[in-house]
């Protein structure tokens, strides 16, 4: 690694990786174990981070912008083959399994703000929905949590390939930002601009759960 080089990873992408790494897990206990005052706030967390993570693929450091490692079937294809990848961040398959993840986790918790359990607990967008909503809401939650079962079994095994077989420090540049061989091009983008980010965007899912109606109560 050169001394001085930019970092592969900025500091918004790393924090939103690794809190998403304990976030999941969480999740999925407090809805076994049903604490559900949790499993409500986790949602909320993951949400914010989704929503963030893709804007920054937009507006933040160039390793971590979509724009830096997304191309199309040939280049997939080429990569298969053998051909390098164009990117030093995710390889071409990484950066597709990367919105597949985010997809999955904004699936998973969007579809959890219109969820219930039928006793204890009621997500704060379920009393907006009508009830043909709500039916399929739950089905997505299912379904997406099962995709992400099967797709973050296959990133672990993936990462796992890349840095003990082929000596990748992959996991290194996810803490440190960058390790030898995977240093960046460019400076990073302010980490600040991420912080903002994600205050405007719990701001406005906070405005958002504060104005969901709640049940309504008949009285005899």
């Amino acid at each position: 690694m050169i001394a001085g080089a930019p970092v592969l990873w900025d500091i918004p992408t790393r924090v939103i990786h690794w809190m998403i790494v304990v976030c999941l897990p969480l999740s999925w206990w407090s809805a076994q174990e049903q604490r559900y005052d949790l499993h409500k706030w986790l949602g909320y967390t993951v949400l914010v981070l989704v929503i963030v993570r893709v804007l920054w693929g937009f507006i933040g450091s160039r390793h971590s912008r979509f724009s830096d490692f997304l191309v199309g079937p040939s280049a997939v294809w080429a990569y298969l083959r053998g051909r390098g990848a164009a990117s030093v961040g995710h390889n071409p398959l990484g950066g597709w399994s990367v919105v597949l993840l985010l997809s999955l986790l904004a699936l998973q918790s969007i579809s959890g703000l219109f969820n219930t359990d039928d006793i204890l607990f009621s997500g704060p967008f379920y009393y907006w929905a009508s009830t043909e909503l709500r039916d399929t809401m739950g089905v997505v939650h299912q379904w997406a949590f099962d995709g992400l079962l099967a797709l973050v079994s296959l990133h672990v095994l993936a990462v796992c390939y890349h840095q003990f077989l082929r000596r990748e420090k992959l996991v290194q540049a996810m803490v440190a930002g960058r390790a030898d061989g995977r240093a960046g091009k460019l400076a990073p983008a302010p980490w600040w601009w991420a912080v903002l980010l994600a205050g405007a965007v719990a701001l406005v899912l906070w405005w958002l759960i504060e104005r969901a109606p709640g049940p309504v109560y008949l009285g005899f």
